[in-house]
């Protein structure tokens, strides 16, 4: 929990009150390799902190699932447009390997924004830093090349990207995993 008062402390200084009013509220949860965290057609009800692991945001298809997004430690996650609409999800959320979390339920997030001052600022860092996430990856599909992606995602993460499967990294960066050999060749 201390990896979490550290990363806010960073950018706004929390009081004892506002850490205890915080930090009770959060939940630490552990999943294995593999689990949906969220599935398509349920509504998210948690805005989660990555201790550690790595998860994938995926639409599922009949033939190939297709990959927007990944998720690393010291990071936030959320189906964040059902989170806040408190609608659906259309797509997915996947531990990719052994994840720890801290989440924070939808509810438990209003009560924090009304008890303190400064639950509004977390609230606005963890959706500028989801909509940040997002903002760079639709900038990356419309002005980089795939090998681009592939390079920039590969230079974010280095150590974490070994552990992606391929086909995963392939549809996340818009590409047949045949295409992402060629790449990975060209550049080795």
């Amino acid at each position: 929990m201390e990896q979490i008062r550290k990363y806010f402390d960073k950018t706004f200084k929390l009081t004892d009150y506002e850490w205890q009013v915080f930090s009770c509220k959060l939940i630490k949860q552990d999943f294995p390799k593999k689990h949906i965290l969220l599935e398509a057609g349920q509504i998210e009800n948690n805005l989660s902190f990555i201790e550690s692991g790595i998860l994938r945001s995926y639409i599922p298809k009949e033939e190939n699932d297709l990959t927007f997004g990944f998720s690393f430690s010291n990071s936030f996650v959320s189906g964040y447009n059902s989170f806040l609409t408190r609608k659906p999800s259309i797509y997915n959320i996947q531990a990719l390997k052994r994840t720890t979390l801290w989440q924070l339920s939808y509810d438990d997030l209003q009560e924090i924004y009304r008890q303190t001052k400064i639950g509004n600022a977390i609230g606005r860092k963890a959706s500028e830093e989801l909509f940040l996430k997002k903002s760079q990856r639709e900038l990356s599909l419309l002005n980089e090349t795939a090998e681009q992606r592939y390079l920039n995602l590969f230079t974010e993460q280095p150590e974490l990207i070994k552990e992606i499967p391929l086909k995963y990294i392939a549809s996340y960066i818009g590409i047949t995993p045949q295409a992402l050999s060629r790449i990975r060749r060209r550049i080795s």
